[in-house]
């Protein structure tokens, strides 16, 4: 699996998770539990992973919704 995007905000992760399942892509989301961690303070991005296959078409479908991946290409 490979990230494809990197947020502390969990409503665009959401937002990126059903365009993924939209577009037949599964995804799946690391580093949920971390607030455990952190005090639930949101300073811990959250990783939105695909399988390595697919990444490049996560890609688009993210920059084509105007998604920052929040990582470097």
């Amino acid at each position: 699996m490979k990230e494809l995007l990197r947020s502390t905000d969990p409503t665009t992760i959401a937002f990126a998770t059903a365009l993924l399942q939209g577009e037949g892509i599964d995804c799946f989301e690391m580093d949920v539990n971390m607030s455990v961690l952190e005090g639930s303070i949101g300073i811990l991005p959250r990783r939105l992973m695909v399988r390595t296959q697919d990444l490049q078409q996560a890609e688009r479908v993210m920059l084509d919704n105007e998604i920052a991946l929040g990582r470097a290409l």
